[in-house]
């Protein structure tokens, strides 16, 4: 199938489906709406996991250190009252199981990522603090997505304050990772930046874009999902191939899988899948 096949199979698709395909520091093989703004869902976390490395390696955090796991939070919108996440939408007992006691900020960026924990997120963020979410948005040259407020914040949600991204923005970010794990970058050193990437590739959600891969693939990746949207941004390392970026959001009628933490399998998923499947049968053939 070629670029402008896959396209026109896309354009079938009721809603907004992105797409960017390529190598990490080289022009993309293939885009498609790829500025356009989705969602973020869970992708927003990217961002976070890349905050607190930055603030660890500026000495601001200590990732090792323990902080409290409470289940309240500061909102985004000034002078609202703090606001808590439900237990029943998310996607992480083990976090929950910490509420009142304490945790290593490391484990908790961990969960944040590998089980998509919403609660984690938000005491990542709490430690952090959005200002430095936005920078590192900013620093791996993110033209339109932001991280405005944390997860379930509803007032802030209600006010206009919201949390987006774009295939681009994904893609760029995720690439700066994979090409600053080989020499120094913008983001974070080549130890922390591997780091990361060895924690996106402990995802245990592995139904879009994964799915879409031969078993055994290294894939660091996050995805996001909520009722009519379904993300899923990664780097591949092929055996037999350089790394590529692959990131594909919907905002569509398939993407019914309802909140983050729902184990389903829908059309959606396989739409990504399918995405993938194609972009590794042309993995030799990406611009260098």
């Amino acid at each position: 199938m070629t670029w402008e096949e896959l396209d026109a199979h896309l354009d079938k698709v009721p809603g907004t489906v992105s797409a960017y395909v390529g190598r990490p520091g080289a022009r993309p093989t293939w885009t498609r709406r790829a500025d356009a703004t989705h969602y973020a869902a869970s992708t927003m976390k990217l961002a976070v996991l890349v905050a607190l490395f930055r603030a660890a390696e500026a000495g601001r955090l200590d990732l090792d250190a323990p902080v409290p796991v409470r289940n309240s939070f500061d909102s985004a919108l000034p002078g609202a009252p703090r606001f808590a996440n439900a237990r029943d939408y998310d996607n992480d007992e083990a976090v929950w199981d910490r509420v009142g006691g304490d945790a290593p900020l490391r484990w908790l960026a961990e969960r944040m990522i590998v089980r998509s924990s919403n609660l984690a997120t938000n005491i990542c963020i709490g430690q952090v603090g959005l200002p430095a979410v936005a920078q590192a948005w900013r620093l791996a040259g993110a033209r339109h997505s932001v991280t405005g407020r944390g997860i379930e914040d509803f007032a802030a949600r209600d006010s206009g304050i919201d949390n987006l991204v774009t295939a681009a923005d994904l893609a760029a970010l995720l690439g700066e990772l994979a090409l600053g794990a080989t020499r120094p970058g913008p983001l974070a050193s080549p130890s922390a930046c591997a780091a990361m990437l060895d924690v996106l590739a402990a995802q245990e959600h592995r139904e879009d874009l994964a799915a879409g891969l031969p078993d055994g693939t290294r894939i660091a990746h996050k995805n996001g999902w909520v009722r009519g949207v379904r993300h899923g941004a990664g780097v591949v390392f092929p055996d037999d191939a350089p790394p590529y970026t692959i990131v594909v959001c919907t905002t569509t009628d398939l993407a019914d899988g309802g909140a983050d933490g729902d184990e389903v399998e829908d059309d959606a998923c396989r739409l990504i899948a399918h995405v993938s499947e194609r972009v590794w049968a042309a993995r030799h053939d990406l611009a260098g």
